[in-house]
């Protein structure tokens, strides 16, 4: 039991964890020392997951401030009050360091919180940790850096990848060492990680969420979101998250599409007459692991029989055609020496001089050499191609979906199941992402099952801009009617 008071915090969620507060079961302190008790025991211990870079110290100092207010005033000071959440390092928090997955800026430790920290602070959050990711987000399909010294590990079977980039907040979040987290999605980072480790996860809309405080790796796939062990607490979280930022240019286009609350789609029948495309060209038979395909056509019946009209298969013309393109180097190169341009003069300001001061993991350094000579986004040849295939891209999706009346379509994240760590070379991922980031389009991931030795699988939804109570509906009514989610054996509880 984690406290005197017999309240279990593994697999607890926000409202579960709010009842206990009212009801004077348990206080944020008792909440966030039983977290702080399970990374210590798991982290580096035990299974060694590796899933945190930094322990927020005043972590426990802030539950205590939420505890005194609750005890005076008898409110909460707001909806993710006491709840402990795991942040990606590549968001500033004020007071903690801040690295990208690179040793070069060990040390760095910004004076300001990033847009969406300071929401979820106002929100009565209790930022716990900073978690691990791939290296300047450029990991692949698992999560190794220069600031670890060994790869991340999943809890459901720790010879296998969490994903990357955003690997660590989702190790994190499947071990319970906290109750929501902070990942990043430019090319998959959120949806590859809610893959590997059972978990809901949501790329929204672009800019539906501020950047700002955040370092990126290309600006116009870049996007902030949630990830969550349940539908019903993403959206907890992704309200919070939500909004137009001064600091961020681009959020001035989410301003009319924004939901007054997404806690309107947590509905049991939200599926029920939606028109769902599955796009099998996607994951064809000879580049499919037989077991996750028949997890998705399992998913199809359970989506049918919610009440959803399902078109199988969703033909995309010219779908081989579009190829999965990843991000030009020079806009690669902007986004991080943009972000570097932030810190304190003692920190490399451009990818050269990171290059040059050797601070990066090996695996890292072709990629890295190859960055710190790309030209500026504007004379690239690479950029302008690319944009225009994407723009050519949206408009045969587009008239497909409007074709068959879609409101959205399905598809496995990846394909295969999890990697082996360390295996970039051999057996294929089978990663799909690359669609809604070529599109620019908002993806939800919900647990569609396990295969092997424990290896979970995602179902990952995708729709136009701005879909995301339609995306949400549809999660929620699959979560509901199949609960694949089960906690990973490797931490049980202490």
């Amino acid at each position: 039991m984690n406290d005197s008071a017999n309240f279990r915090v593994e697999e607890a969620s926000i409202a579960e964890i709010h009842a206990a507060f009212k009801s004077g079961i348990t206080s944020a302190r008792k909440i966030t020392q039983a977290f702080l008790d399970r990374i210590n025991a798991y982290d580096r211990q035990g299974p060694a997951l590796w899933a945190i870079i930094t322990i927020n110290p005043e972590a426990l100092s802030d539950a205590d401030i939420l505890d005194q207010y609750m005890e005076k005033s008898g409110k909460f000071i707001g909806p993710l009050h006491g709840i402990p959440i795991l942040v990606k390092d590549n968001y500033d928090v004020a007071g903690l360091q801040t690295t990208g997955g690179s040793s070069s800026l060990i040390g760095w430790t910004p004076k300001n919180d990033a847009t969406v920290i300071r929401k979820l602070r106002t929100a009565g959050a209790i930022i716990l940790a900073k978690t691990t990711m791939s290296e300047w987000a450029r990991g692949g399909f698992d999560n190794i850096n220069s600031v670890l010294p060994t790869f991340a590990r999943n809890p459901y079977n720790t010879a296998h990848a969490t994903g990357g980039s955003s690997g660590g907040t989702a190790a994190g979040l499947a071990a319970n060492f906290g109750v929501v987290g902070l990942g990043s999605d430019t090319f998959g980072s959120i949806r590859n990680p809610a893959n590997n480790n059972s978990l809901v996860g949501l790329r929204p809309s672009w800019a539906l969420i501020s950047r700002a405080g955040m370092i990126g790796l290309y600006d116009s796939r870049d996007t902030a979101g949630p990830l969550a062990r349940t539908v019903t607490d993403l959206v907890t979280l992704l309200d919070v998250l939500v909004g137009v930022d001064k600091a961020d240019s681009a959020t001035t286009n989410a301003e009319s599409h924004i939901a007054s609350t997404y806690t309107s789609a947590l509905k049991i029948d939200g599926a029920r007459g939606k028109r769902l495309g599955v796009l099998r060209q996607a994951f064809p038979e000879n580049c499919a692991d037989p077991n996750v395909t028949a997890l998705v056509n399992k998913a199809v019946k359970s989506l049918k029989k919610s009440g959803a009209e399902i078109i199988d298969p969703f033909i995309i013309p010219e779908f081989n055609y579009f190829k999965p393109q990843h991000h030009p180097l020079s806009e690669v190169r902007a986004a991080i020496e943009s972000y570097l341009a932030t810190t304190s003069e003692q920190f490399p300001k451009t990818i050269k001089e990171i290059v040059e001061s050797e601070k990066y993991h090996p695996l890292h350094e072709v990629s890295l050499r190859e960055t710190a000579i790309a030209p500026s986004p504007q004379k690239d040849p690479i950029v302008h191609n690319l944009e225009a295939e994407e723009i050519r891209m949206r408009k045969v999706y587009e008239e497909a979906m409007q074709r068959e009346n879609l409101d959205a379509f399905i598809l496995p994240v990846a394909s295969f199941p999890p990697k082996l760590n360390g295996d970039r070379n051999v057996s294929p991922p089978g990663a799909t992402t690359w669609i809604a980031s070529g599109l620019h389009w908002p993806a939800a991931v919900v647990p569609m099952g396990y295969t092997y030795e424990d290896l979970p699988s995602g179902l990952q939804i995708v729709g136009k801009p701005w879909s995301e109570i339609t995306l949400i509906e549809i999660a929620y009514a699959f979560e509901q009617i199949t609960n694949h989610r089960h906690p990973p054996s490797t931490v049980p509880p202490l």
